[in-house]
């Protein structure tokens, strides 16, 4: 809305042209969405905490999280989608439909995850929504977006599967895009949710993703760029860096009261729109593949919760001690800190991995 109303007067006030540069209004966006979110932090949490808004612990999990967690405030999403949208409506350019998707899928996503938070607080157990339910949810709201991107955006090769390390190697989805796209949003954002079991860990892999995919939206909307690198252009796309920008900043907030030991947690509200955001973003920039690449952690961890339930399934024994996988390693006796340390470090190798894909063609 700011950028909007800036427009009006950069032909009087020339020094208002800053504004323009995609640079500059994603560092307001980050820094506006960060500051919201240090400002309205403690008392939010101190609220939840009075309104005994408090995190159902899972029963079979490991034994020290009954200790350290019990009492702990959840829906700390509902916090980073303040700050979130504070960055965006004032930052972006509002006129942009890569943008009005965006905000469509995180605001969806967060109402589902809110809702499936509610139902835990308030049968006082970790199971919230049923499954089928979640993901039917899921499947109409990724549909919807991409029925949205489809109808608004200008992009003529929305519809290919690009491949990174190749120049020239894409394959046409046809109608078949629908259902590929859907899978892609529902699968972030659930990989994602998967991913949020301990302080920390899932908040810095996004931060991380969003960054990659800051950048790479970047040069995905300049011409200059896109041809120097050999990946598509799309006119526009540029716009969404803005929009992850404030995702940045929202999250670099949110740690902040996150880190170990948590003052409270993202929940399903944070943890499903941040996946289905970043899901849709792979879309449209086209970088769906290097999205699982440098999403690969989020990817690892839905991928041991899918192996562990077809192996139980099929010969009655786990493969994991507990699933998801950061919960194995807590039961074979790795402390908490360590384990989301270790999988940052992989998430930070994954992303710099991702960015290479944009070089090597």
């Amino acid at each position: 809305m700011l950028y909007n109303f800036i427009l009006n007067f950069v032909d009087s006030f020339t020094f208002l042209n800053v504004f323009k540069y995609l640079t500059v209004r994603t560092g307001l966006s980050m820094f506006t969405s960060m500051f919201v979110v240090f400002l309205i932090g403690t008392p939010f949490i101190n609220f939840f905490s009075a309104k005994q808004i408090i995190n159902p612990i899972r029963k079979d999990g490991p034994d020290d999280h009954i200790i350290k967690k019990i009492g702990t405030p959840t829906m700390g999403g509902v916090l980073i989608l303040i700050g979130l949208f504070s960055g965006v409506f004032l930052w972006c350019n509002l006129s942009n439909p890569y943008i009005w998707t965006l905000i469509f899928v995180v605001a969806s996503f967060g109402l589902l995850g809110a809702y499936d938070d509610y139902k835990k607080i308030k049968l006082n157990n970790s199971s919230g929504v049923s499954f089928r339910f979640k993901i039917i949810i899921q499947t109409i709201i990724a549909v919807l977006g991409t029925l949205i991107l489809m109808k608004f955006s200008d992009h003529s090769d929305l519809e290919y599967l690009y491949f990174p390390f190749f120049k020239n190697l894409l394959i046409n989805l046809g109608w078949f895009f629908i259902p590929f796209a859907a899978f892609i949003i529902v699968g972030s954002s659930n990989a994602v949710n998967l991913t949020d079991g301990l302080d920390g860990l899932a908040t810095v892999p996004v931060i991380l993703v969003a960054s990659c995919f800051a950048f790479i939206s970047y040069v995905t909307g300049n011409i200059v760029f896109s041809e120097y690198l050999q990946i598509p252009y799309i006119e526009g796309v540029g716009e969404v860096a803005v929009f992850l920008g404030s995702i940045i900043g929202a999250c670099l907030g949110f740690l902040w009261f996150n880190a170990p030991p948590a003052k409270i947690f993202m929940g399903d509200t944070g943890s499903l729109a941040l996946g289905g955001s970043l899901g849709t973003v792979g879309i449209i920039t086209k970088h769906e593949i290097v999205l699982a690449i440098t999403g690969g952690l989020f990817v690892l961890e839905a991928v041991s919760v899918i192996v562990q339930v077809f192996s139980y399934k099929l010969t009655g024994k786990r493969i994991f001690k507990m699933a998801p996988i950061h919960h194995h390693f807590e039961k074979k006796g790795w402390p908490e800190s360590t384990v989301v340390i270790r999988f940052w470090i992989i998430s930070i190798i994954l992303a710099m991995i991702g960015l290479a894909t944009l070089k090597f063609r």
